[in-house]
């Protein structure tokens, strides 16, 4: 099997264009021809008239399946490999041609042609998953000309551009919601089975499904630009990328190849002189044997193909990795930094406590802060605003923002102070000291000048969080350490309600980057930082694998990230780990298998106990079951 693809020749070059049957026909014939010339050796022998027919025959048995290996071999040594695997392949068989075994150089090169269609059946099938996976833009696109719907290539489409989507169509381009929230269906970008709710002037990503109704977009990005384009290349070249394994195998089957290649020689010359009586045929037999199994089919296939469906496996998942080494630095990490904001917490405040004053109705407090925020832009106001609980009580007026402090304003004839508790004490209005020793950001009210309550807005934690912690543990991660630049209290808190025993508040950017230093100063950790992969660049760059969290849509999570977590989950970190240990368990199965069952059948061969039945088992046999073997990953 072939062992680097720049030998492949026309015989392989047009795979995807040949139709399947021409694909398998050489080795149909080849098959058929074997089968005839066996039955005909062991039931009419007589059938050989003059010696050279069989010879013929099993000529046109062999030339099938062995011309296009023979010419693969004579480019690959014009190249300057002279012990590639099309060569090993053709003195074994030609010298099998020699000693008269035709059955079994014709079996050699059949079962190297039935390895090869199985081991392009392999690759190309985990390359449809992922191409079908992650490549879902369509090539067209309804764009809005005066008011209709004009079918257009998608690439043609510029930025600007109003696009129409129906429901059940593929958002063909990045852009922007122009209707009003709508639901679309995720699961080719982030594996999430749950439609995603978009508010209106948020974004909408390429692969993307509107599922609830006819809705209008504005392009933002051009076609070769969209986030779906950049991961689809990022997948596309992970494989570039070769793990340490995989390089490993890779030299090592340049350099144990030509050594069997002069043992093989040895065990024809060196029994000339030690041995009595010397035959020939029989030592060039061995020899031949040690050739066949010489070849690292099972190694150079297998492993690649091993990390392949790792890198599938997890984009199937919401995981992107930017190459195979990635999967193998997941399996050693020890060590989780995380950021708290946007990585274990949702990233948007909410309304957590409501405390209204002994004697104020708390409907009324809420409706009238609400009043109130509905004149603000910031976060918090929107927090606030979406609460559940209390509507709006009646319009503010002569609302004035107060910078730092927050607003005043006049609701139901009464003046009303929105605000943090600086507010309250700039008015000379008196409230009780619990509002200063609140954690929590916190929104203060006095109405009519009388302290009426406060209410907390905090950052909540992701439903999934718990659970991500509690797997990085089973997985043996001993340490994990969270950062934030909030609040040191906050910080604490969060950490202590996960279970992260070490965290660190009030951190600037370069603040994050001394604490991750600390913790690398310890030689045996094996550190993974996980962040939003914009303002955590330095630290991600720090680390020995960058996690960005929601990096969908996000240039900047894309780029700087080693590992992209498309869907926002904390718990797809551990999935990333066990994708990544699971491919390193299929991965050493396969070299234990290889060099087991080679290293056995070398000896038997050395000895004269095997023949090229079994060299041939021991080469595209055990490939083909360690191909197999690989495909569980995916």
């Amino acid at each position: 099997m072939s062992t680097d693809h720049d030998h492949s020749t026309d015989h392989k070059k047009d795979a995807a264009a040949t139709p399947e049957w021409r694909a398998y026909l050489p080795a149909i014939t080849a098959f058929v021809l074997l089968l005839g010339g066996i039955a005909i050796d062991q039931l009419a022998p007589q059938f050989w008239q003059q010696p050279w027919w069989r010879l013929v025959w099993y000529l046109a048995a062999y030339l099938p399946v062995g011309w296009p290996v023979l010419v693969s071999a004579v480019g690959a040594i014009g190249k300057g490999d002279l012990f590639s695997e099309f060569f090993l392949m053709s003195v074994a068989t030609i010298g099998a041609f020699y000693i008269g075994e035709y059955p079994e150089g014709v079996a050699v090169m059949l079962f190297y042609a039935v390895g090869e269609l199985f081991q392009n059946a392999a690759v190309d099938r985990a390359k449809r998953n992922i191409q079908a996976l992650l490549d879902v833009r369509p090539d067209n696109a309804d764009v809005m000309r005066d008011g209709v719907a004009v079918e257009t290539p998608a690439a043609e489409v510029k930025v600007g551009d109003i696009l129409r989507i129906r429901v059940g169509d593929r958002v063909p381009l990045d852009g922007k919601l122009l209707s009003d929230k709508a639901s679309f269906d995720t699961a080719a970008l982030t594996g999430e089975s749950v439609p995603r709710s978009i508010e209106k002037d948020a974004a909408v990503l390429a692969g993307m499904i509107a599922t609830d109704k006819v809705v209008d977009m504005q392009v933002t990005k051009p076609f070769g630009e969209s986030s779906l384009a950049r991961i689809l290349d990022l997948v596309q070249n992970a494989t570039k990328s070769k793990a340490p394994t995989e390089l490993f195998i890779r030299r090592f089957a340049r350099i144990y190849t030509p050594i069997v290649v002069a043992l093989a020689v040895g065990i024809v010359l060196v029994p000339m002189v030690i041995v009595y009586p010397y035959v020939f045929n029989d030592w060039l037999y061995r020899a031949l044997i040690f050739l066949v199994i010489s070849c690292p089919c099972a190694l150079v296939i297998s492993i690649p193909l091993g990390y392949f469906g790792g890198i599938g496996a997890a984009s199937r998942k919401g995981i992107l990795l930017k190459g195979g080494n990635y999967l193998d630095v997941l399996t050693k990490v020890n060590t989780v930094v995380m950021d708290k904001t946007g990585t274990m917490t949702e990233g948007v405040f909410a309304v957590q406590e409501v405390k209204p004053a002994s004697g104020v109705d708390a409907q009324q407090f809420l409706g009238t802060v609400k009043a109130m925020e509905a004149h603000s832009t910031h976060p918090i106001a929107k927090a606030v605003l979406q609460h559940s609980d209390g509507a709006a009580v009646g319009e503010a007026t002569n609302v004035e923002e107060i910078s730092g402090h927050g607003m005043r304003g006049t609701v139901q004839a009464k003046e009303v102070l929105v605000g943090n508790a600086r507010l309250l004490s700039k008015f000379n209005v008196a409230y009780p000291p619990e509002v200063d020793a609140v954690l929590d950001t916190i929104v203060v009210c006095a109405i009519g000048g009388a302290y009426a309550g406060y209410l907390t807005v905090a950052d909540k934690i992701k439903a999934d969080a718990q659970q991500a912690v509690t797997d990085l543990r089973a997985l043996g991660v001993r340490d994990i350490v969270m950062l934030s630049g909030d609040k040191s209290g906050i910080t604490q808190r969060v950490a202590a309600t996960l279970g992260i025993n070490k965290a660190f508040g009030d951190l600037l950017p370069e603040g994050k980057v001394t604490k991750m230093k600390e913790v690398k100063q310890d030689p045996s950790a094996v550190v993974a930082f996980v962040g939003d992969g914009i303002n955590d660049a330095p630290v991600l760059a720090l680390s020995d694998v960058g996690i960005a969290m929601g990096g969908l849509g996000s240039d900047a999570a894309i780029e700087t990230a080693d590992v992209v977590i498309q869907n926002d989950q904390p718990s797809r970190i551990a999935e990333a780990m066990r994708i990544g240990k699971a491919t390193k368990r299929v991965v050493t199965q396969n070299i234990a298998l290889a060099f087991g069952v080679k290293a056995i059948v070398l000896i038997l061969g050395a000895g004269g106990s095997a023949t090229l039945w079994e060299a041939v088992f021991a080469d595209v046999g055990v490939a083909l079951l360690a191909i197999l073997n690989a495909t569980r990953v995916r």
